[in-house]
């Protein structure tokens, strides 16, 4: 894992909270928004930027609605270390 990718994590509290939420977890972005007490539409947007990192994953990329997110192992590093 690398320093980059920390540091692009721990810049926002909204990608911190995210991951946290996802921790040991298999959610939906109305679940995530729940639990890290995020607005939905900002959750959407934070999922996209860890998906680009490859620090998620999507179960089921074919499902457009209720798509569930879980953490994957690069983004497990990463949240060990926050």
């Amino acid at each position: 894992m690398d320093d980059e990718t920390l540091d692009f994590v721990r810049r926002s509290s909204y990608r911190q909270n995210v991951l946290k939420a996802l921790e040991d977890n298999v959610l939906m972005p109305k679940e995530i928004a729940e639990r890290s007490d995020i607005k939905t539409n900002h959750v959407s947007k934070v999922l996209s930027e860890l998906k680009s990192k490859d620090l998620i994953e999507v179960l089921d990329d074919s499902v457009r609605k209720g798509r569930l997110y879980r953490l994957t192992d690069k983004g497990e590093e990463i949240v060990n270390k926050l």
